[in-house]
């Protein structure tokens, strides 16, 4: 009886624990309490009223036990006379009933207090599989909170590693801004007697276009950098050489008016990349600026500024585009980790 009431105790304790953190709904949670409760008292109940039976009991034999001797004594005296024997006898007649009445009631009461013990003892074991049920209930629903919360901080460390690569990007895409500003203030410083002259400076998307007439370069058809020209790219150069992060594409453009040339010179195709690699290579001539930063195309006359068929459209549009990028290689490696 000791075991199972400490076991009771055991598990009302897990229940407190547990229920703490699970989802079952009070009510039910009081319930189950309040019957184990009443299984507890009247537990307690049936031993109190077997320990008073066991007792009274046990009292009743010794009195029956001295009755006995007191017989045998009267039986050996002769001295008794028969009435006195015969009240004697009807009174151990009369206690040995009351002795027998009380052994039955407590024949009864053992096999009622049995029969409460496998009542409650069954009611218990359904509490302890009704325990063991939440328990497991709130093991699972403990494992899918650990889950939630691992996936939570995953996400949380995600978006914290996303927001740091923003951030250096846009420090980034600052900084090179500022650099493309500061680029174009000193090439408009270093060409100031050029711009408007035949040469223009545009920021655009990012970079800047240093775009040349065939007029301030070269003469018609021909792929010669005049002395003006050349003027105007060594000024160019000495900014780019101090400059060493930004990229340098040089494009030359013609007009659609069709080139009949001869030798290595045949069409605009032609043309334009002559008229490039004569400008790259002026660009070059000042030797700090290293060659792996400049590329050269021709784009014949496919690329123009203004597409309509007339003299001062073919006029705009034969020109060499100089167009400079800061080096975005850092910028590069950030994005690629994404």
């Amino acid at each position: 009886m000791k075991s199972i009431l400490f076991n009771y105790r055991n598990l009302l304790l897990v229940l407190i624990v547990f229920g703490a953190f699970s989802c079952v709904p009070a009510r039910q949670f009081q319930d189950e309490k309040a019957a184990r409760e009443k299984a507890e008292a009247d537990l307690a109940n049936i031993k109190t009223q077997f320990d008073e039976l066991s007792a009274t009991n046990k009292e009743n034999e010794e009195k029956l036990g001295q009755l006995e001797k007191q017989v045998m004594i009267l039986e050996n005296d002769t001295t008794m006379t028969g009435i006195s024997m015969r009240k004697m006898i009807n009174q151990y007649d009369k206690l040995n009933s009351l002795y027998e009445e009380l052994n039955r009631k407590h024949q009864e009461l053992l096999s009622l207090n049995a029969n409460e013990t496998e009542k409650i003892s069954t009611e218990l074991q359904l509490t302890q599989e009704k325990l063991n049920q939440k328990e497991a209930e709130l093991l699972k629903l403990e494992n899918e909170l650990n889950m939630r919360k691992q996936n939570l901080d995953q996400m949380q460390a995600d978006l914290l590693a996303q927001e740091k690569r923003i951030i250096e990007l846009e420090s980034m895409l600052n900084a090179k801004d500022s650099i493309v500003k500061a680029l174009k203030d000193k090439l408009t410083l270093a060409l100031e007697g050029f711009e408007n002259n035949g040469l223009t400076i545009v920021e655009k998307n990012g970079k800047i276009y240093v775009s040349m007439d065939e007029s301030l370069l070269f003469a018609s058809g021909s792929w010669t950098v005049n002395a003006k020209g050349k003027d105007a790219l060594n000024k160019l150069a000495k900014v780019l050489a101090e400059n060493p992060d930004i990229n340098i594409m040089v494009e030359g453009h013609t007009d659609n008016f069709p080139y009949k040339g001869s030798g290595q010179v045949k069409d605009n195709w032609d043309l334009s990349v002559m008229r490039a690699t004569s400008v790259t290579k002026i660009i070059l001539s000042n030797t700090k600026i290293d060659p792996s930063r400049i590329t050269s195309a021709g784009r014949g006359e496919y690329v123009p500024l203004d597409p309509s068929n007339n003299s001062e459209a073919r006029s705009k549009n034969r020109r060499t585009e100089i167009i400079l990028t800061p080096k975005l290689d850092e910028l590069l490696k950030i994005l690629e980790s994404n």
